[in-house]
């Protein structure tokens, strides 16, 4: 299902291209998909009968969620929301999440993704920056909401009932002091009966708003297009086909998502990507309880696992996992933070499968690079850039420095967010005159491509002329997921 062609590697200055999987395309070609809607309608076509989310024992298909998302963009709309307008999004891992996203970007809004973990200012900050007009939350965090929304644009609430073990879908409690609350079930009932006017999408429409601290620590909207996440989708998965074609072979990915969907790792890799193939994503709503992660895991034989360091070495250090079946992973791959060598070296032993550590940021809908996934050997890398992307290693006067001196990491390519929501001086900073990116972190590219970070940028007035290659000791704060800040 690989889109894009391969160009002819022996007149392309890319160097890491020689190191690219055999299967794996120079490029990809997102303009068939004239945005992310379309693409997720053809999988709800192809799929249909398929499950798509499976969330304490059960589960929904991918019709379920055409006619649910479908339902509930119906109901947005007949809010008199314009085209355009942002929609907040604060829960966990439910399968209410995948439900509301595609109900947001199908009714032509931009979805607004919120850590449910925040305080009333910091969720006041977004609504208001955002300038979001509804919220869609769980009810074990609407209290947070009341006690936010009185100065935001947020005039339309809708509640979701925690996902209890039942299955049961109907609110458990009533939304409260919230103005005009209605239930997410009941929306979507309502739903069935509203018209829904299928808005004309382009490509360089906002699909997502993804806060970040971005490289100076301030909390910014980073404002992802159709055709980024589109790309990045695309990226990711004519990276992982080869080692997906090799035995054993399974009808459908199983994808374990452990990690946060209002992340965007989890939010491209595992959810969007999950429904670009056809796969299926075991929603896991609290990975912090490893003895239940590991009771849900020991349930199912499954094909990718994207996590983070401290979840891997949890997972290895709990009683129960040597009895869960690793006889079908095929994919580790390992981003957020710095993964530890004994960590990945333990992880291989237990499970046959290699971690491979990625990076990517909010600002690159995530994903810039990655280490292939079919070998057995921890590279202490961040691996080479994925198709469509290009790296630049660079000094304070944006010249690219000679192989194997650090610089400042620069990339570029379809997945670059379109800037910082209205905030064109931040943009501005970060931007180079070229189309690069600057990520704030320091790194150096060896002579085959791979890359190795080294440092976070600091205050300084030039690099140093030379630094040795070493491992590094962090990843850059914007990287870290919120919710693994207990770990």
């Amino acid at each position: 299902m690989t889109s894009g062609s391969q160009v002819h590697r022996g007149s392309d200055s890319r160097i890491w291209l020689k190191q690219y999987p055999a299967g794996v395309p120079a490029d990809i070609d997102a303009a068939p998909y004239a945005s992310l809607v379309e693409l997720l309608e053809e999988s709800f076509e192809t799929f249909r009968s398929r499950r798509a989310f499976i969330c304490m024992e059960r589960s929904i298909s991918y019709g379920d969620l055409d006619r649910m998302s479908l339902a509930l963009a119906a109901y947005l709309q007949s809010k008199r929301l314009q085209k355009g307008a942002r929609v907040a999004l604060m829960m966990p891992n439910v399968p209410h999440h995948p439900v509301a996203t595609v109900a947001v970007l199908r009714a032509g809004y931009t979805a607004v993704n919120v850590n449910p973990l925040y305080t009333p200012r910091e969720l006041e900050h977004q609504l208001r920056d955002s300038g979001a007009e509804a919220i869609i939350v769980l009810d074990s965090y609407a209290s947070v909401v009341q006690q936010a929304i009185a100065t935001t644009a947020v005039r339309h609430v809708i509640v979701c009932s925690s996902f209890e073990a039942s299955g049961d879908w109907k609110l458990a409690c009533e939304p409260g002091a919230l103005p005009d609350a209605v239930w997410f079930d009941d929306a979507i009932e309502a739903g069935h009966d509203l018209p829904f006017a299928a808005p004309r999408l382009a490509a360089d429409d906002v699909a997502f708003l993804q806060y970040t601290g971005g490289t100076t620590g301030v909390s910014k909207g980073a404002t992802l297009l159709h055709r980024n996440i589109v790309a990045n989708v695309l990226q990711n998965e004519a990276w992982m086909q080869p080692v997906m074609r090799k035995p054993p072979h399974a009808e459908q990915l199983f994808i374990v998502c452990a990690l946060p969907l209002y992340h965007i790792f989890a939010l491209t890799v595992c959810f969007l990507l999950g429904m670009r193939v056809g796969g299926v994503n075991l929603l896991i709503p609290n990975p912090r309880d490893i003895p239940g992660l590991i009771k849900q895991l020991r349930k199912y034989q499954f094909h990718s696992f994207p996590a983070v360091n401290t979840l891997y070495n949890a997972l290895l250090n709990s009683p129960g996992f040597d009895h869960v079946d690793f006889s079908r992973l095929k994919v580790s791959c390992s981003a957020g933070m710095a993964t530890q060598q004994a960590v990945a070296e333990a992880w291989l032993n237990k499970t046959g499968c290699a971690l491979s550590e990625a990076y990517g940021l909010s600002e690159t809908s995530p994903a810039l690079t990655c280490n292939r996934f079919d070998t057995k050997v921890f590279s202490g890398t961040i691996g080479v850039p994925l198709p469509s992307t290009y790296i630049s290693i660079r000094d304070e006067n944006n010249s690219e420095v000679p192989l194997g001196e650090a610089g400042e990491i620069c990339a570029k390519g379809p997945q670059l967010m379109a800037g910082y929501w209205n905030k064109p001086e931040e943009t501005a900073k970060v931007l180079t005159s070229d189309g690069y990116f600057r990520t704030g972190d320091i790194g150096v590219m060896t002579p085959n491509g791979s890359i190795k970070i080294v440092d976070r940028k600091k205050d300084r007035s030039s690099y140093p002329a030379s630094t040795s290659i070493r491992t590094r000791s962090k990843m850059p704060s914007q990287a870290i997921p919120a919710c693994w800040n207990a770990w």
